[in-house]
């Protein structure tokens, strides 16, 4: 059957020769009497522009709006992209160096696109600021999330952190800080000095955009 030649192709040439398409086909499992699971897969990424980031934004239901994606097709679609996502937060066994701005964009870019509310990270760093660890520290509103300072130097202190890298997402495409990310950076960078953790950077990240306060001379 059609819908079984992808994994064929997996097993054969690796996933790594598979089309986005064709991995979502495997998801999927099976077709319809009228479609493949194939055909379902290019219909799921053309509803969302051919956009992984896209199609991982959207909900069981509203993936389910599509002839032929029942319950069980949208819940396994959503949790493969979710794990996806939550891979980002495994480290490679190589320390990665953190060397400009643009390097922690790219580590912590991936956990903060696309989601619909606030939410904070951190980069533990060590002396030679290789990161230790990508930890999540708080999700709120739309428009802001709480930091308990206490938490994120106890987190940095529980992986031998000796700097960090912080930030957080606007949702509504802004990347410009506010008066509260600047009253906050200022306030964790004076509490990291109390404990010998330099702050390094804080990071508003919008879509594809982003602001350092570091590259701004605000750190």
């Amino acid at each position: 059957a059609e819908e079984e030649r992808p994994r064929e192709k997996l097993l054969l040439l690796g996933v790594q020769k598979l089309t986005d398409a064709e991995l979502l086909a495997i998801l999927l499992g099976s077709g319809t009497r009228a479609h493949s699971a194939l055909d379902l897969a290019r219909q799921l990424l053309e509803s969302s522009n051919r956009n992984l980031n896209t199609l991982g934004e959207r909900s069981p239901k509203a993936l389910m709006q599509i002839k032929g994606i029942g319950r069980a097709k949208a819940v396994t679609v959503v949790a493969a992209l979710e794990l996806g996502r939550r891979r980002q937060l495994q480290m490679p066994e190589q320390k990665v160096k953190i060397k400009k701005s643009k390097d922690a964009y790219r580590l912590l870019a991936p956990l903060l696109y696309g989601l619909p509310q606030e939410a904070f990270y951190i980069l533990a760093l060590n002396r030679q600021n290789q990161v230790l660890a990508k930890i999540p520290l708080s999700s709120g509103g739309l428009n802001a999330t709480v930091v308990d300072p206490r938490l994120l130097f106890r987190k940095a202190l529980d992986h031998g952190a000796t700097a960090v890298i912080m930030a957080h997402n606007h949702p509504s495409g802004a990347c410009r800080p506010s008066e509260t990310d600047v009253s906050l950076t200022r306030k964790l960078k004076e509490a990291g000095e109390l404990l010998d953790i330099t702050i390094l950077d804080h990071l508003i990240i919008a879509g594809d955009k982003f602001y350092s306060f570091a590259d701004a001379g605000l750190l």
